[in-house]
C-alpha cells in the first residue's frame, strides 16, 4: 500500500509515524510545500523572545532522521497544487517542475494560514507573520538589527505570546485587537487581569479597535487604528487569526464547510481513499455541538495517529473525539488556560447554566508561596453537568485546567468534581483543592444552598437591593459599592434588625472579597426570612469585571451607611 500525507509537521508526521509503526511493508511518502517537515511551531515566539537561542532546537526531525528512524520518504519543498480523486493522483509543483504523484491512501494535513485582513500596506516587508521557522528567524533578525517599536495585530494566544517575546527583547510594544478584550475566547473578568499584566510588562493594549491601514516609510512605518491612532512600528506581526488552507482540494471536490474539510468519525473525507486531519478539518465542538475548525496542535496529533490506524486497522480504530479546545498560554508571570464552552458559546446555543467564580489558593495559604487560582466554571443548570473552565494566575492554573479538561471529556458534574480524589500536600495543593471547591459551590448553587448573583447585574441591585458588604471596615474603605451598608459576616447574626431596616422590604445581595464569607453570610440572611443572594466571586471578581471603571465607581473611605 501507498500512503501519501499531504503537510508534516503535527498531525501529517503523527500519522506517518503510526503507520509505520503499523505496516513496515507500506510505502509512506509526506509531501510538504515548506523548508522544515517537523518543527516546533508552538515554540516560535520562545526563540524570538531568546529563550530558545538556537532556531535549530525548533527542529524536531529532518527528512533524512526520519528516513532513517522509520523509512519515510519525505520530500520537502512538495507543494501539492491539484487532486484527481478518480485516477488517485497529486499534481506537485517542486524545484525540478511539475511531478504526479499516484496514491491508495491518502491524508490531507494541509494546516491553516495566516488571516490577511483587507488592511491596506500589509505587504510592507515589517509585516510579518508567525508561523514557520523562517517567520521567527526574520522577526529575530529584525529585532537584533536594531529594531525598537512593534505592533501586534490580534490578541489571541500566538499575538500574546509575540507580544511577550518582544516586550522582554526591551521593545515597545503595541497590541491592537478588534475585540472587546485579549484573548477573545476568556471570559472578560479574566481578560482583565491578563490585561494588567501586559501593563506591567509594559505592554500597550488597544482593544475594540481595528487596524485600518499600515503606511510604509523609509526608516519604520505606521499602523493606523480605526480611532485615528497613529502608531509608529519598526515590526508589525501579523496574528489575526487562522483559516483552512484548503482551496486546492475544495476544487478537487472535498467536500468543505466554510473552508474547513468535513470528515466522518475516522477522519474520512467524501472521497474514496481520502482522510483529512488536523487545523483544516470541521471538528465538533464536545460541549455545543458548534461546528469549526480548532487549530491546536494536541488535537492535530492525537488525530493523525488515529487516521493512521482507520487505514490501516479499521476495524478497531478509534473515532475520533469531539473537540474541547482545550489551551493554555503564559502572558509574563501569569497563566491563562481555558476548556469546554464559555458563556458566549452557552448563551449562543441556548444551553442553561450557572457560572461559579472562584479565588482559592493553589496551595494551602498557611504554606509560603501561595498564589491565587481566579476560576471560572460553568455547569448546566438542571444537573450540574460540567460544560467549561477557565482559570488564570501565577501558578497552579495548568494543573487545574487538565484536572477539568479530563472530567469535561469523562461527562462528570459538579458532584463528581467534589468526590475528585486528588493529590495534596502542602507544598502542592489543600485537602479541597480548587477543583473540589468549584463543584462544592455549583452543588451549593444547584440544591439552593447558596444563591449568587453576578457583577454585571450591579446596576439592577443597586436600583432594587440593598447591597450588603460583608467586608471587615477596612477592606470597606478600601473600596466599596456606593450606598452599601457595611455589616462584617462576623457581627451580622446580631445586626440583622439593622439589615432589615436598611433594606426596607427591599432584596438583599451580600458581597465579600471573593465569595466566601458572602457565602456564610446568605445562609445567614435566607434562614433569617430574607430574599438574599451571594457576590459570584466577591470584591475580586466585580473589581475585575469592571476593569479601569472600578476607580471611577467604587467609594474609597467613605464612611459607612448606618440607617
Amino acid at each position: 500500500m501507498r500512503i501519501v500525507i499531504v503537510g508534516g509537521v503535527g498531525g501529517g508526521m503523527s500519522a506517518a509515524a503510526r503507520a509505520r509503526r503499523l505496516d513496515e511493508s507500506a510505502e509512506i511518502v509526506v509531501l510538504d510545500r515548506g523548508e522544515h517537515v517537523s518543527f516546533a511551531g508552538c515554540g516560535l515566539p520562545y526563540h524570538v523572545g531568546g529563550e530558545i537561542p538556537d532556531a535549530d532546537d525548533l527542529l524536531v526531525q529532518t527528512p533524512e532522521s526520519l528516513r532513517a528512524a522509520l523509512d519515510l520518504d519525505v520530500r520537502t519543498r512538495h507543494d501539492v497544487v491539484g487532486l484527481d480523486a478518480g485516477t488517485r493522483t497529486l499534481t506537485v509543483w517542486t524545484d525540478a517542475g511539475t511531478e504526479t504523484v499516484g496514491y491508495d491512501a491518502l491524508v490531507l494535513s494541509p494546516g491553516a494560514q495566516a488571516v490577511r485582513p483587507p488592511v491596506p500596506g500589509l505587504d510592507s516587508p515589517r509585516v510579518r507573520t508567525l508561523r514557520t521557522v523562517a517567520d521567527a528567524t526574520a522577526l529575530r533578525e529584525q529585532v537584533d538589527g536594531g529594531a525598537r517599536r512593534a505592533v501586534v495585530l490580534g490578541a489571541g494566544f500566538i499575538g500574546l505570546e509575540a507580544a511577550e517575546a518582544l516586550a522582554q527583547r526591551g521593545l515597545d510594544v503595541t497590541v491592537v485587537e478588534l475585540a472587546d478584550h485579549v484573548l477573545p475566547p476568556l471570559e472578560p473578568e479574566l481578560a482583565s487581569l491578563v490585561d494588567d499584566e501586559l501593563a506591567d510588562l509594559g505592554v500597550t493594549v488597544r482593544s475594540g479597535v481595528a487596524a485600518t491601514a499600515v503606511e510604509p516609510g523609509s526608516a519604520s512605518d505606521v499602523v493606523v487604528l480605526a480611532d485615528g491612532t497613529r502608531v509608529a512600528a519598526d515590526l508589525v506581526v501579523l496574528a489575526a487569526g487562522v483559516r483552512p488552507d484548503t482551496e486546492v482540494f475544495a476544487a478537487a471536490g472535498v467536500e468543505t464547510e466554510r473552508g474547513a474539510i468535513v470528515v466522518d468519525a475516522h477522519g474520512r473525507t467524501n472521497l474514496p481513499g481520502v482522510w483529512a486531519i488536523g487545523d483544516a478539518t470541521v471538528s465538533t465542538d464536545a460541549v455545543t455541538g458548534a461546528r469549526r475548525p480548532v487549530a491546536l496542535a494536541g488535537p492535530a496529533n492525537r488525530a493523525g495517529r488515529q487516521v493512521a490506524d482507520a487505514i490501516l486497522r479499521p476495524e478497531t480504530a478509534r473515532p475520533l473525539p469531539a473537540a474541547l479546545g482545550t489551551a493554555v498560554v503564559r502572558v509574563g508571570g501569569l497563566t491563562a488556560a481555558t476548556t469546554g464552552a464559555n458563556r458566549a458559546a452557552l448563551t449562543a446555543t441556548g444551553i442553561g447554566f450557572h457560572t461559579l467564580h472562584l479565588h482559592p489558593a493553589h496551595h494551602v495559604g498557611w504554606f509560603p508561596g501561595a498564589e491565587q487560582v481566579h476560576l471560572v466554571v460553568h455547569v448546566r443548570h438542571d444537573d450540574g453537568l460540567l460544560l467549561g473552565a477557565q482559570a488564570v494566575g501565577r501558578a497552579g492554573v495548568d494543573k487545574r485546567i487538565d484536572v477539568l479538561a479530563t472530567a469535561l471529556r469523562a461527562g462528570m458534574t459538579a458532584g463528581d468534581l467534589v468526590d475528585l480524589d486528588l493529590a495534596y500536600a502542602p507544598p502542592y495543593g489543600a485537602a479541597k483543592d480548587p477543583v473540589n471547591l468549584a463543584g462544592m459551590a455549583a452543588s451549593n448553587v444547584l440544591d439552593g444552598t447558596l444563591r449568587i448573583w453576578h457583577a454585571d447585574e450591579l446596576d439592577a441591585v443597586r436600583e432594587d437591593a440593598l447591597v450588603l458588604d460583608v467586608r471587615s471596615r477596612s477592606e470597606f474603605a478600601s473600596g466599596h459599592v456606593p450606598g452599601a451598608l457595611n455589616v462584617p459576616h462576623t457581627e451580622l447574626r446580631g445586626r440583622l434588625d439593622e439589615v432589615r431596616a436598611a433594606a426596607a422590604g427591599r432584596p438583599v445581595r451580600a458581597l465579600c472579597g471573593s465569595g466566601v464569607r458572602s457565602h456564610v453570610a446568605h445562609r445567614v440572611l435566607t434562614q433569617a426570612g430574607f430574599d438574599s443572594a451571594s457576590l459570584s466571586g466577591g470584591m475580586l471578581t466585580l473589581r475585575a469585571a469592571l476593569g479601569p471603571a472600578a476607580d471611577d465607581l467604587l467609594v474609597v473611605d467613605e464612611p459607612a451607611l448606618t440607617p
